[in-house]
């Protein structure tokens, strides 16, 4: 496509809506698509890999933190944690125990573990992660690099209502909302291939 960085798709945007004068907006314009983006999108480019060791029973969320996908406690063989909502995680009494967690939760900005670690573990965290944001010093991010329709179609439905045209915020909207679909659709392709799925027995 003809935007491959931040000063590229700054033009692109205001060919698409015609108009050279928005200097000063056009930049806030990018910043709440992207901010839209990171709310609806959650796809396998996006995900991270952090290592913590719960010294104690929390851990706080990686700064880029969007979602957990999964948390393993490191060993051999590792151990998949069982999420648990905090309702159900403080009811069952395991907060009370000590010993190698098997259940954790999430609090505020932290990941709480049951029961209580009785010594220093070590926990992979699968997570989806907010990428750094494109802007006049961060050329390009991953969603320049692989959703440009979909950040071009979001900043333009961010510009429309600044410049008072409704009549276009529909039909902007109504192409992200399609580039979003497309995007899901091809990333669960890529998580799931069309094959045999074999089934472990735990």
């Amino acid at each position: 496509m003809a935007f491959t960085n931040y000063t590229s798709f700054v033009t692109t945007v205001e060919n698409y809506l015609a108009r050279t004068d928005l200097t000063s907006q056009i930049p806030d314009f990018i910043q709440m698509a992207q901010f839209r983006m990171s709310r609806d999108l959650r796809t396998e480019r996006m995900l991270k890999v952090a290592t913590a060791d719960t010294t104690d029973s929390t851990v706080g969320f990686p700064t880029d933190f969007l979602e957990v996908r999964e948390i393993h406690m490191l060993g051999n063989p590792p151990v998949l944690l069982e999420f648990q909502s905090p309702d159900l995680f403080f009811r069952d009494g395991q907060t009370t125990l000590s010993g190698r967690p098997h259940y954790f939760t999430m609090l505020g900005t932290e990941f709480k573990f049951a029961p209580g670690p009785d010594t220093s573990y070590t926990v992979q965290i699968l997570y989806y992660a907010q990428p750094t944001f494109i802007s006049s010093t961060t050329a390009s991010n991953l969603f320049l690099a692989y959703y440009p329709d979909a950040l071009l179609y979001a900043t333009l439905a961010e510009a429309e209502p600044y410049l008072m045209n409704d009549a276009r915020i529909a039909t902007w909207s109504a192409l992200y909302d399609r580039a979003i679909a497309n995007i899901k659709k091809s990333d669960l392709g890529a998580t799931y291939p069309y094959t045999t799925l074999s089934v472990t027995p735990r």
